[in-house]
Parts: structure tokens; C-alpha cells; sequence
């Protein structure tokens, strides 16, 4: 396979998906099953709970005269299907962002509550690709099975097989409801926490803050490495730029600091550094 002018083997090594999608048919299923839209459910939550998920909420929709149609939702995407109970036959998508969903699992346990004589894994797509740069691909290869999707599902995963020395990255925070842009305090001790969070304790470093009318700009120093951060006033965002040498989880510094900020989203970009 070529993508972005390369083959695919060259590429993945270098990439990180943000998600794995495998999409399932299921054959020869009962049709009394297929038609019970709370056995469907039941099935459908015990197979997310057995490969590993966390399920957050599921809705189900039984149709007239028959028919079935439902998702669960999980922390780490959905598993969803469409059944015709006429021709003994499921859909099923199942999508995952995380590296700890078992997808065998839970194939296996949605062919054994169907009563399934027969399944085939029609696809197997890479989502939302993220090159080393940071920047996301416009494309999606399609790969045979699990063991061959090549892409990491997580940036320590990527980290530890590329042998790198350092991570860094920026966060930005918008819609943030909590500023007191000129309050150099509240920027110390929040950059404290979240040095602390990326490095346990760690000894107190240098601190500098500049205020900017409405606007400020801070930058703290710890053992392991330095934040640097843009608070706007004005933007009602936070733009953080982080670098440690070793591994931090980007999305918990993330959400860490959306908390802290009282943010309503977040967007970032991450490099590992060899």
C-alpha cells in the first residue's frame, strides 16, 4: 500500500491513530435476537464490558414492524449495530481510541449472543491519523486485521517503541470561564500543579511572569523541563507550551488544565522529540 507518496510500512512506524474502527457481519444469527431490542442491548453492553471498555450510556431503538437499531457509548468511542431480523443478519461498527479495548473479545461475545453460525470482519480502518509533526494525515488506510493496523492507539505506546528522549507539545484551552488574567498568584500556583502533575515532586524551579494589560505571559522552569503559557483576556483561552524530557500523557495535562481553567474545549499538537 502507498500513502502520501510513500509505502505504508515506511509510514506507519511514524504515526499515531486517534482511533481503530472494525466493522462486523454477522450471519446466520437468531432472528427472535435480533428482533428483542433489550436482549440486543444486554448483549451489546456485556460485550463492551468484556473486552475491556468503559461504558458510559446506551440507547436502543426497536423499529415496526421489526428491526433494531442501538449504540452504546463508550469512554473510549461506541459500539453500534443495525439487525434485520428477516434475513438473520447484524451491522456492527466498533470504534475505539484506546489500546485497551479488546476487539476479539467482544466479537466473540456478540457472535455467541446472537447465536451468530458465521461472522466476517468486512474492515479495519486507522482513524484520525497523526503524523510525527503532529499534524493530522488526509488519509485512512484500510488494513487486513488487528495484528497488521500498524499505528500506535497511544502516545506512550509511540514514545517508548520510537526510543525517544523527550516529549513537547502545545495545549491551547478555550472558552475558559476562570482568568484573573492579572493575577500573577493564581498563574504561579496553577503552573506549579501542573508541573507537578508531569513531574511529581518536584523541587520549585524559576518563575517569571509578565503582565500585558489584558493579556499575560508566564513561564516556569521544573526538574524535568518547562511550561511557557499566552493567557487572553480578551480570547478567554490559555495557550500552553510544554516540553519534558521523558514521557507525559498529553490528553491528562489537557484535561487537567481545561479543569483547572474551567475551559469548554481544548485542541493540541504533539511532537516527539528523539
Amino acid at each position: 500500500m502507498i500513502v502520501s507518496g510513500r509505502p505504508f510500512a515506511d509510514f506507519h512506524s511514524e504515526a499515531v491513530a486517534l482511533g481503530r474502527q472494525m466493522t462486523v457481519e454477522f450471519y446466520d444469527c437468531s432472528a427472535e435476537i435480533l428482533a428483542d431490542v433489550h436482549k440486543m442491548e444486554e448483549i451489546f453492553l456485556h460485550a463492551a464490558a468484556a473486552s475491556g471498555a468503559h461504558v458510559v450510556n446506551s440507547n436502543f431503538h426497536s423499529f415496526a414492524p421489526q428491526g433494531v437499531s442501538g449504540v452504546v457509548v463508550i469512554s473510549e468511542s461506541h459500539f453500534a449495530v443495525h439487525a434485520w431480523p428477516e434475513h438473520d443478519y447484524a451491522a456492527v461498527d466498533l470504534f475505539t481510541c484506546g489500546g485497551g479495548v479488546d476487539f476479539d473479545i467482544a466479537v466473540k461475545v456478540l457472535a455467541s449472543g446472537m447465536n451468530s453460525r458465521q461472522w466476517i470482519i468486512s474492515s479495519m480502518v486507522n482513524r484520525g491519523i497523526l503524523h510525527e509533526s503532529g499534524q493530522l494525515e488526509r488519509l485512512v488506510p484500510v488494513v487486513e486485521n488487528a495484528k497488521s493496523c500498524g499505528m500506535h492507539l497511544s502516545w506512550q505506546e509511540r514514545f517508548e517503541q520510537s526510543g525517544a528522549r523527550a516529549i513537547s507539545g502545545c495545549v491551547d484551552i478555550y472558552g475558559c470561564r476562570d482568568m484573573e488574567v492579572n493575577s500573577p498568584e493564581k498563574w504561579k500556583i496553577f503552573a506549579g500543579e501542573t508541573a507537578e502533575l508531569l513531574s511529581p515532586g518536584t523541587a520549585e524551579g524559576e518563575w517569571v511572569f509578565f503582565p500585558r494589560g489584558e493579556n499575560a505571559e508566564f513561564f516556569r522552569i521544573f526538574d524535568r523541563g518547562r511550561i511557557a503559557g499566552f493567557v487572553s483576556q480578551e480570547k478567554n483561552a490559555a495557550y500552553l507550551n510544554i516540553f519534558t524530557d521523558g514521557f507525559f500523557d498529553p490528553r491528562q495535562v489537557a484535561e487537567f488544565a481545561m479543569g483547572k481553567l474551567s475551559g469548554t474545549y481544548y485542541r493540541m499538537q504533539i511532537q516527539i522529540r528523539q
